[in-house]
């Protein structure tokens, strides 16, 4: 059927990030006809550096989200042909025989790591120093969440029957099957990045991420069916029995498909909670020896990334600490924060009169565990105005530090640049953007590109569009462009080649020895 005759069927997406849980209905043609977002409760910290989540509270957010959406007055239930989902990506379920969590989820913000090197037989670990990608491999080892439970909680690892990220846990709750797609395989499990299904069992990860038979779900490729809603699912969700449910890809996957790029020439930065930077492509390109690029949307692609965690949740932090009176007064005017905060980055020039800030929060690519957020360059004339603003040009800076990187693994310059994300909203952080870069940025149609991504994988999986291409084409576009300014590009120019790029080295060894004394971040 054409997408002309189709143009009152819709596709329900279910977006679980790590603030809020989405659903929305989109059309064949990209339109977002509802939408509803609920906050989720944070994830914990029962000890400094861990970040745990109720699996179930999540399941139970997801379906109070499905009913209210469900029972706008204006949604018709009968129009939706099929369920797609996008998760964040990481976040680790054990269940038992009987599909019920463990313990809590540990998600992708969680630092902890295991003591001791699993043990490996002396030839592996002879030919892996010789190779040079010993402390690659060794440090994976350590991170691996799976590895931590299985020495710190051996009752919960004897007694997991299926081990699942969030993505493969909803999709089991709503179709009572266990399995989940491909392109949802990020995190440190014994998946063959290249070929995107579990690695053979000679593959070197079964040594650095151990599993048993059988606790690993079925994969199937994006835009193929996990399975129909339950009953279960339908009489706790408010969903239609029997919808099928088509697989899509993790969100970072879903918005570089949603902001329409399919091609390594034009890059995706996504201002999120994590903000990165992505570029799609059909080659398996490694930015590190062992640091595989991860599953694209489009079944057979690669998204090569470089991310900057707890990116947008800085802006996050600004306001929670910062903001208040931005939060009131936008409630007096009736506008939305964003306006008000982009009125305060406009106080303030390009550079922050020499407010310079390093957005590592959280460790990122090319750091050590250790590493930290710096802010330089504090003088009498600073107000938080400044701070916010070099937040929003920190991340600018540190992404194109990563598409420097993306570039020269690639082989193939970036001539475009489209952001997604809640934070390309802001109009002023996405003209700071292109000023940084140098290049023309543009906004898609819709900020909600991982839930419009994970509606084109379901658009071609449902027949609405006979392949990625023509979904892509007739539900992707442009909103608004943003060209750089030539005064303001030359100052962030110098900036970050004579500033920026010298923060990080510089301070390395500070780093580590702030962790030596005071023992944060833990290392174990």
């Amino acid at each position: 059927m054409t997408p002309q005759k189709r143009r009152s069927d819709l596709i329900l997406v279910f977006d679980a990030g790590t603030q809020s849980v989405r659903a929305a209905l989109i059309d064949p043609h990209g339109q977002i006809q509802a939408l509803v977002k609920t906050p989720i409760d944070p994830y914990q910290s029962p000890q400094p550096g861990w970040a745990e989540l109720d699996p179930d509270a999540y399941w139970h957010q997801l379906c109070r989200t499905a009913r209210a959406l469900l029972d706008l007055p204006h949604v018709d239930a009968a129009r939706i042909r099929g369920v797609t989902l996008t998760t964040q990506r990481a976040t680790l379920v054990n269940l038992d025989a009987r599909g019920c969590p463990l313990r809590p989820a540990i998600t992708w913000l969680d630092q902890r790591r295991i003591s001791e090197d699993l043990p490996l037989p002396w030839l592996l670990r002879t030919a892996l120093a010789v190779s040079g990608k010993r402390d690659t491999a060794m440090g994976a080892m350590r991170d691996c969440k799976s590895n931590w439970i299985r020495e710190k909680e051996p009752d919960v690892w004897s007694r997991t029957a299926k081990l699942l990220f969030l993505s493969g846990f909803l999709t089991h709750r709503l179709t009572g099957n266990f399995v989940d797609s491909a392109a949802n395989m990020v995190g440190y499990v014994p998946f063959d990045f290249r070929r995107h299904r579990w690695a053979g069992r000679l593959d070197l990860k079964w040594k650095l991420f151990p599993m048993e038979d059988g606790i690993l779900p079925d994969l199937v490729a994006p835009g193929a069916e996990l399975g129909t809603i339950s009953p279960q699912a339908a009489a706790e969700s408010g969903l239609p029995d029997g919808l099928p449910v088509i697989a899509a890809a993790t969100d970072k996957a879903c918005e570089v498909l949603g902001a329409g790029c399919t091609s390594p020439e034009t890059a995706c930065l996504s201002y999120g909670t994590t903000a990165t930077v992505n570029t799609a492509t059909d080659r398996y390109v490694e930015l590190k020896p062992l640091l595989p690029p991860y599953p694209g949307a489009i079944p057979g692609t690669y998204t090569n990334e470089v991310m900057v965690y707890r990116g947008f949740w800085m802006v996050s932090w600004f306001r929670k600490e910062f903001g208040l009176r931005e939060e009131q007064l936008a409630v007096e005017r009736q506008v939305t924060p964003e306006t008000l905060f982009d009125e305060l980055v406009a106080k303030v020039p390009p550079g922050c009169q020499g407010l310079i800030l390093q957005p590592y929060w959280s460790p990122g690519f090319d750091t050590d565990a250790d590493a930290k957020g710096a802010v330089i360059g504090f003088g009498a004339v600073h107000t938080r105005a400044h701070l916010y603003r070099a937040i929003l040009e920190g991340l600018a800076f540190a992404l194109k530090e990563g598409l420097q990187t993306l570039e020269r693994r690639n082989a193939v310059p970036v001539t475009g640049l489209r952001v997604s994300g809640g934070g390309s909203q802001s109009a002023a952080a996405l003209q700071i953007t292109s000023d940084i870069f140098d290049r023309p940025v543009q906004r898609p149609h819709t900020y909600e590109t991982a839930a419009l991504g994970a509606a084109v994988c379901a658009a071609v999986g449902l027949g609405f569009h006979h392949d990625y291409a023509a979904a892509t084409a007739a539900m992707t576009r442009i909103g608004r462009t943003f060209t750089p300014n030539p005064r303001h590009r030359d100052l962030y120019h110098a900036l970050f080649e004579r500033v920026y790029l010298k923060i990080y080295p510089r301070l390395a060894p500070i780093f580590g020895e702030i962790q030596r004394i005071t023992g944060y971040p833990e290392q174990i």
